[in-house]
């Protein structure tokens, strides 16, 4: 479990603090190098959301989402944006809002709140959210906090709401990296964690397409 791997949970994010306060405010930066995958992730995404988002007595709303590690606010630019009315974005990056603000343009008038903060410290509010979405940051969490954070999030649903996590996930096991002070989970690990806050999986899909030398990428939904 990540537990093992993180040594002194303080320096653990005081640490990717420091190292994400460096690294450019932009696509390409947002993304380890790899910005030309953008369009793919959001193509890929976009495809796994629309099939909740279908007409039927369990349809997930389009009212707000919230988008989780936020960064630049790519994904609320290119996937949220155009299918919510309204979107929250949460950082722990300041620099990172402020240059979302920009990056979205006039679709910033639609961005309902900038929270920064980090996740193991945020709360959605309770019963607000279609969506909360969280793409490439739950490496920067401990396992319990993430636990916790997922339950924080069960509980800012909405009716039919629903809960989507994209990340890396290992081979097996728990890697942590020491540039970026993160860990990265074995898909098993990953969906330990969600079982245990109380969560049930919906859909499970892995992205093709992606660099061979990079991570596989697994998208989970859950509510």
């Amino acid at each position: 479990m990540a537990k093992e791997a993180v040594e002194d949970e303080s320096e653990f994010y005081s640490k990717a603090e420091r190292y994400w306060k460096a690294v450019p405010a932009t696509v390409d930066g947002m993304l380890g190098g790899y910005g030309h995958i953008s369009s793919l992730d959001i193509a890929s995404s976009r495809a796994f959301l629309l099939r909740f988002l279908k007409e039927g007595p369990t349809r997930t709303g389009t009212s707000l989402a919230l988008d989780c590690g936020a960064g630049i606010g790519r994904i609320s630019k290119r996937l949220l944006l155009p299918l919510f009315r309204a979107v929250d974005l949460v950082d722990v990056t300041e620099g990172f809002l402020d240059q979302a603000r920009a990056f979205l343009g006039e679709d910033a008038r639609r961005v309902r709140n900038f929270f920064c903060c980090g996740l193991q410290d945020f709360s959605p509010e309770p019963g607000a959210y279609d969506l909360i979405w969280i793409q490439w940051v739950i490496g920067h969490l401990t396992d319990e906090h993430l636990t916790a954070f997922l339950k924080r999030c069960r509980q800012g649903l909405r009716p039919n709401g629903l809960i989507v996590i994209k990340d890396n996930m290992a081979q097996e096991g728990v890697v942590l990296d020491d540039v970026d002070s993160s860990v990265c989970r074995g898909l098993d690990v990953v969906l330990g964690l969600v079982r245990r806050a109380g969560l049930r999986l919906l859909a499970q899909e892995q992205q093709q397409g992606f660099p061979d030398e990079i991570y596989h990428v697994h998208t989970l939904a859950m509510r």
